[in-house]
């Protein structure tokens, strides 16, 4: 069994930078792609960006490409996200997810092609 554990969400203003992080335990992560999804009040979770076991493929949700950059640490068994240039629009709880991928491709972009998850952290961007 996995767990992950999210955190380092908060209040910022508008182009201000956050950095989200997600601690995994229970066993490596290291055959599962890592992914960040949010959901807005109202809103469907959607999916954020995606890192590789190998972390030689990334994906971003064109919303965030370009501002957004997930990084993860095979030794730490962690996955990051940082956030530049925040936007009201990105105001969402974010949870992190571990899809299982051995091959490493990092295809999946459905929440419902992830095992594990986390219990979210709150972003609010606003002034």
């Amino acid at each position: 069994q996995v767990q992950l554990t999210d955190s380092g969400g908060g209040w910022v203003l508008p182009g201000e930078s956050l950095r989200l992080s997600c601690a995994a335990s229970g066993r490596t992560l290291r055959n599962y792609s890592l992914g960040w999804f949010r959901q807005a009040p109202g809103k469907e979770r959607e999916f954020v960006a995606i890192v590789s076991g190998s972390r030689s493929i990334e994906f971003y949700a064109d919303s965030v490409k370009g501002r957004f950059d997930i990084s993860r640490d095979p030794d730490k068994n962690t996955v990051n996200l940082e956030m530049n240039h925040l936007k009201p629009e990105d105001t969402a709880v974010y949870y992190c997810a571990a899809a299982v991928d051995p091959i490493g491709w990092a295809t999946q972009r459905a929440a419902n092609e992830y095992r594990y998850w986390g219990q979210g952290t709150q972003v609010t961007v606003s002034s």
